[in-house]
């Protein structure tokens, strides 16, 4: 194609600010030839201005253009949303009576929801992945056709794609596109691959159950997952991830190592095993711990409080689906608490405050509730009754950057004391349902803003995603196998405040508001030790496992001496055991090892008549044998809790308050 100098030509400017100019419209797939062969044969889409159009999409403009390949993550979600396509491709070859639905991109993947007439085996879903890697093999091209919304529906009706058909009716668009797989077409907004070449290297993982719009009162359909990458050494490397993560699951180790059980008496609850149940208190207290140094105060507050309160804090109106409600015989609505908010601004708002007692921070373990459909509950990730470590802090304007600052230095050292040192944080603004002005937003956004990057720490915009009554931080974790968990939340609130009109007495007499800030730290503390057990593969830091040693005997003869001593560790104040079973040696250390108690403890005769014992890691390691009393010193220091009294300069310089300011004794009335 020709650069000419006419008033028509089109000026297109590459992403490295270099321009082309051409004398007539030309597809984004003409261009990447244009600018060499090795780019044509890898474009996948362009982007326009920004926006992602398909290979075959004219430029008529003056715009700015960049080739979409595999390598880009654009690239990578087109090839996951091309390859949800070709499951229907294959099932409609394979089972023409299936009726499609939808099939998105999630995270790593896509799945595709497909109405039939009986569930779909293991050798179905062989038998599909088999018959997508045929019809790529065919190399055929994608065709995209933009159609009027009568022929799409006509198009449709002929194929008897009774959900199409529905989807449709929920579309405003008078104008469709259309994608082409041979005989095989499906709507979608695009844009997707120009040909089957790029869809090699995918993976079908599983079948499950959903339902027609997510709601379990529809009909049940299937929904079947797979997972695509941009070449094999990618897929390669997530399946070898999928595998250790199966190894981890939480809900595995914690029937293996005696943790826990879910039961459907009680859907969406947890069974705390006397193990499970320690570990969860010990997380309890490490963070009771952690506030207290923080200078937090501990409260509590009704699980079940009238509906009138919580239309006041506006959760009725944005959480309603979610919240499980009771009438009583005497007529009161009454709910189980989905948040602790309202019960810490009735706390709150026992006595007047003064800015002297600000700011007040007050922590709460409170189980709250929550109605999640039954398909989306998983283990510990995805309860109904779970416990949170919130807590509220309510403070002046002026001390709000401040407060942030302190919670984010906090979360992160946690965190880091924990094994999390990769830490993502995501600033998620104004969502389109909403209480309050947008300056009262565009203040507190600005402040999640200026602590962040006053501390020096990167973050990335969650558009549209904060809480109905103020911004929030989202600190998002990545674990030992590379997946991403969502976990502690920092939200600045003043529209709560102003609905149940909490105040303070300021230095000049008059009544405020204070800012409010929510905060959770693990989160779920349930979930947060789904995520422990699956990021340590269920080999618990000493100080947090539920049986920190175990002493064993090597003969019956030996019993006495390894009772005695496990009595002496528990009474330095660790949890030990002895395992004074009727087994060989051998035995008992396989299966200990397989609990994954951090110290193993053999005594035989030598040991028992030197007064010795000798110690062993989990992981096989021989520690020696030591007299009983180093012995003790040794796994008391081992199994110490971490040490966070004395901070360092760089923990104390990432926490700095901005302007001096005391913990104050709260007092709630007066």
């Amino acid at each position: 194609m020709n650069v000419v100098s006419s008033e028509r030509a089109i000026n297109l400017t590459l992403p490295d600010l270099t321009q082309r100019r051409f004398d007539q419209p030309l597809s984004v797939a003409m261009l990447a030839a244009e600018i060499g062969p090795g780019l044509a044969r890898q474009a996948v889409a362009g982007k326009l201005d920004g926006r992602l159009v398909d290979a075959c999409d004219l430029i008529d403009r003056d715009a700015a253009v960049e080739i979409i390949t595999p390598k880009d993550d654009e690239g990578l979600e087109i090839i996951r949303h091309s390859c949800a396509h070709l499951i229907g491709h294959a099932v409609k070859q394979l089972y023409p009576d299936a009726k499609m639905v939808i099939g998105p991109v999630i995270d790593d993947g896509f799945y595709y929801d497909i109405a039939y007439e009986r569930p779909f085996t293991p050798d179905d879903l062989a038998a599909i992945e088999q018959r997508m890697h045929e019809l790529i093999a065919r190399d055929y091209d994608v065709i995209k056709r933009v159609l009027p919304r009568g022929d799409v529906k006509q198009l449709f009706s002929e194929r008897s794609e009774t959900y199409k058909l529905r989807l449709i009716e929920d579309m405003p668009d008078e104008q469709m596109g259309m994608y082409f797989h041979e005989e095989y077409v499906d709507m979608c907004r695009g844009p997707h691959v120009p040909n089957t070449r790029f869809l090699k290297h995918f993976k079908l993982t599983k079948v499950s159950g959903a339902y027609w719009r997510g709601d379990s009162k529809n009909e049940q359909l299937q929904r079947i997952y797979g997972t695509a990458w941009a070449d094999k050494k990618q897929l390669d490397a997530y399946l070898q991830r999928i595998e250790e993560a199966e190894k981890r699951d939480h809900r595995k180790l914690g029937r293996e190592l005696d943790l826990f059980h879910f039961q459907e008496d009680a859907p969406g609850a947890v069974f705390w095993h006397p193990r499970g149940w320690t570990v969860f208190q010990q997380l309890i207290a490490y963070m009771r711990r952690r506030q207290q140094d923080a200078g937090y105060v501990e409260v509590n507050s009704p699980d079940v409080m009238d509906r009138s309160l919580w239309e006041t804090s506006g959760h009725w109106h944005n959480y309603r689906d979610h919240m499980f409600v009771t009438d009583t015989e005497d007529g009161r609505a009454l709910a189980l608490k989905p948040m602790n908010c309202p019960g810490s601004v009735l706390l709150y708002r026992h006595g007047l405050k003064s800015y002297r007692d600000l700011p007040i921070r007050m922590s709460e373990f409170g189980k709250v509730h929550r109605y999640e459909p039954s398909g989306a509950l998983h283990g510990l990730l995805r309860v109904r009754h779970f416990t949170q470590d919130d807590a509220h802090i309510y403070c002046t304007p002026q001390q709000m950057d401040a407060e942030c600052r302190e919670v984010v230095a906090l979360v992160l050292d946690i965190y880091r004391q924990f094994g999390f040192d990769d830490v993502r944080i995501k600033l998620s603004t104004r969502p389109q349902n909403r209480m309050g002005s947008d300056a009262t937003w565009e203040l507190l956004e600005g402040a999640l803003i200026d602590a962040v990057e006053g501390m020096g720490l990167d973050y990335r915009l969650n558009p549209g995603e904060g809480a109905f009554y103020g911004p929030k931080l989202e600190f998002v974790l990545r674990d030992a196998i590379g997946r991403d968990w969502q976990c502690g939340t920092l939200q600045v609130d003043m529209n709560l405040p102003e609905s149940f009109g909490v105040e303070y007495v300021d230095e000049d007499g008059q009544r405020k508001r204070p800012v409010m800030l929510h905060r959770a730290l693990f989160g779920s503390l349930e979930r947060f030790t789904g995520i422990l057990i699956e990021h340590h593969a269920g080999k618990l830091p000493a100080w947090l496992a539920p049986v920190q040693a175990v002493v064993l005997s090597i003969t019956r003869e030996h019993n006495a001496y390894v009772n005695d001593v496990a009595q002496l560790l528990r009474g330095i104040g660790l949890r030990a055991i002895a395992d004074d079973s009727n087994e060989k040696i051998g035995y008992k250390i396989r299966e200990q090892t397989l609990q994954r108690v951090p110290f193993l403890l053999v005594a035989g005769n030598k040991e028992r008549d030197a007064g010795t014992i000798a110690i062993r890691s989990r992981e096989g390691e021989d520690l020696g044998v030591l007299p009983l009393d180093q012995a003790l010193e040794f796994l008391q220091t081992a199994t110490e809790a971490p040490d966070f009294t004395a901070r360092n300069d760089a923990q104390l310089q990432l926490g700095a308050r901005l302007g001096a300011h005391t913990h104050n004794q709260t007092t709630f009335a007066r």
